[in-house]
């Protein structure tokens, strides 16, 4: 069994946070030796907002991880569904549940993060047959605080510190791990979890699967904007934009301010069709919202899908292409670069460097 300190060498060893939740369940299963340990983010979608359990792990060596990315929304439990989930966020501190007795087994609730201000919310669910001891405490609290400052660590690096969404690094350095196949068997070793962040670009471009989708969205005339009411106001219609962005697409969906006026969403789907909806709603959001001090402010959306053999560049080549024909033909439009093909407007040989996408 691996100490107290070679645990938080481990975790802050990763550069990457969605590593973050499974490296410190397996630390917490592995010291504390409880019969289980949950990891649960609320994620929201359209306001709704669900529990999420991103790592469940036992002491047996069972359990499993989810990407976020890839998991069906309206299966997961309602945030009342999970009351003590809910009072240990709502009070910030430890919740018990002895379902058989004051000195018999229960659940501990921990928040995995702290105060009120944090736009992440979450718990830690820990099965024992017994009290957490101030022992266990102490060591769950030693953990999560190291957790906490590699996550906000992380968050700075990759996020954009205008609006606060993710950067162009981010979706670099996330670009691949985030569209792996899952594993087909659950939790398997350290290793396999592992693997999908440490093996060769040839290696994993043929694990990607079919049903990842990256878009890009540009703000309509924004050169004018600036030009008309200046720089302050134009950062102004920025941050809106983010905002608009993160009402209008799924919690677990990845999104970017790639520079300027340009944003990219990374997300699973399983249709086309959903996708373009998807866009869609965040167009019609973006053309009735009222910006104060410049009013009405469109965009232009354009998406792919991810294939196997792409990369960053090729895939935010073909979702730029798409959004130029939007330009070009009124704006205010959202087109898939896969439709545009399939439709002979375009043709599908795709040379990176032909646009400046920044």
């Amino acid at each position: 069994m691996a100490t107290l300190t070679e645990h938080i060498i481990k975790l802050t060893d990763h550069r990457d946070r969605e590593l973050l939740d499974l490296t410190l369940a397996k630390a917490l299963i592995d010291l504390l030796r409880m019969d289980r340990l949950v990891i649960a983010r609320v994620v929201s979608e359209e306001g709704v907002k669900r529990w999420l359990d991103v790592a469940s792990l036992d002491v047996r060596g069972g359990g499993k991880v989810v990407d976020p990315l890839r998991v069906d929304f309206q299966s997961l439990r309602e945030l009342n569904d999970e009351r003590e989930r809910l009072r240990c966020l709502q009070e910030g501190g430890l919740v018990e549940y002895a379902w058989a007795g004051e000195d018999g087994p229960r659940i501990s609730y921990l928040p995995l993060f702290a105060g009120t201000t944090s736009e992440d919310e979450g718990v830690i669910e820990v099965h024992a047959g017994a009290p957490l001891s101030p022992g266990h405490l102490q060591v769950i609290e030693d953990m999560v605080h190291v957790y906490r400052n590699m996550y906000k660590l992380l968050a700075y690096s990759d996020r954009d510190a205008l609006t606060g969404l993710l950067n162009r690094k981010a979706l670099d350095d996330t670009f691949y791990s985030a569209v792996l196949e899952e594993m087909d068997h659950g939790l398997e070793s350290e290793t396999a979890v592992l693997e999908a962040h440490v093996l060769p670009v040839a290696e994993r471009r043929h694990r990607v699967p079919p049903n990842y989708w990256l878009g890009t969205v540009t703000v309509d005339n924004f050169g004018a904007i600036t030009d008309k009411s200046g720089h302050l106001i134009a950062e102004e219609v920025l941050l809106l934009v983010a905002r608009i962005m993160n009402n209008t697409f799924r919690t677990y969906d990845r999104i970017y301010r790639l520079g300027s006026e340009e944003f990219a969403v990374l997300m699973h789907c399983p249709e086309e069709a959903l996708v373009l909806a998807a866009f869609e709603r965040f167009r019609v959001n973006m053309e009735k919202f009222n910006f104060p001090q410049v009013g009405r402010v469109t965009a232009c959306g354009g998406f792919t899908r991810v294939t196997a053999d792409d990369s960053p560049n090729t895939t935010l080549e073909r979702a730029e292409r798409a959004v130029d024909y939007a330009q070009r033909n009124g704006r205010n439009q959202v087109h898939s670069h896969d439709d545009l093909v399939r439709r002979g407007l375009f043709d599908d040989d795709v040379k990176v460097g032909a646009v400046d996408l920044f």
